[in-house]
């Protein structure tokens, strides 16, 4: 009998009946996140292996972000995952500090304009970039293997411990004893419709 048959009225995943916030409003639940993976500051991206189908994942640092929800990140436009974009552009960037993390799931593109990569660059990318003496790769914002990826938010799920490391390791022994979930953390899920509704309220204020 599977837990959808079973007689039990008990959720099947109690862990997120006992955590899940459902009283903080779209808006807040964005502007948590935001501030979580912007302090965070470097997160791991994954994306899909053109050949193999493999997922594949390294570590990012945002550069900005844009609209309040979507994620901008430095690329070296000569690389793997560049193609990898190019073939899937679906990603997922996660972070994780202490106890609290967060995943997000979106698009990506990658965009070579002058402009945008003027906007976002930093000097700090020629130790990632180096100079290759040709006069053109040098690492600087002119710099043709350098673009930007902006990822378009979909969805999102993030966890914010709401008690201290002693307090939570406590409720986790109580919950092994008891079999009673560990009320650890805040819980946030952020869904298409979610961020769809709030895409629209901040264009009509615009």
């Amino acid at each position: 009998m599977s837990l959808s048959e079973s007689a039990s009225n008990k959720p099947a995943d109690p862990y997120k009946e006992k955590n899940l916030d459902t009283e903080t409003s779209v808006e807040g639940k964005v502007n948590g996140l935001i501030e979580f993976a912007t302090k965070c500051k470097f997160g791991m991206m994954t994306t899909r292996d053109a050949i193999s189908g493999m997922l594949v994942s390294r570590c990012m640092a945002i550069a900005g972000t844009e609209n309040g929800i979507d994620l901008i990140f430095h690329t070296n436009t000569a690389t793997g995952k560049a193609d990898e974009l190019k073939n899937d552009p679906h990603v997922n960037v996660s972070f994780l500090k202490d106890s609290d993390w967060a995943s997000i799931s979106g698009t990506a593109q990658i965009i070579q304009d002058t402009e945008e990569v003027k906007k976002h660059y930093t000097s700090a990318l020629k130790a990632w970039f180096g100079d290759l003496g040709d006069g053109v790769h040098d690492g600087s914002a002119k710099d043709p293997r350098l673009g930007v990826i902006k990822i378009r938010t979909l969805t999102a799920t993030y966890a914010i411990a709401h008690s201290a490391s002693i307090t939570r390791t406590l409720e986790v022994a109580k919950g092994a004893v008891t079999g009673r979930a560990a009320s650890v953390n805040t819980l946030r899920e952020i869904s298409l419709k979610d961020i769809e509704l709030w895409r629209r309220s901040k264009e009509l204020v615009a």
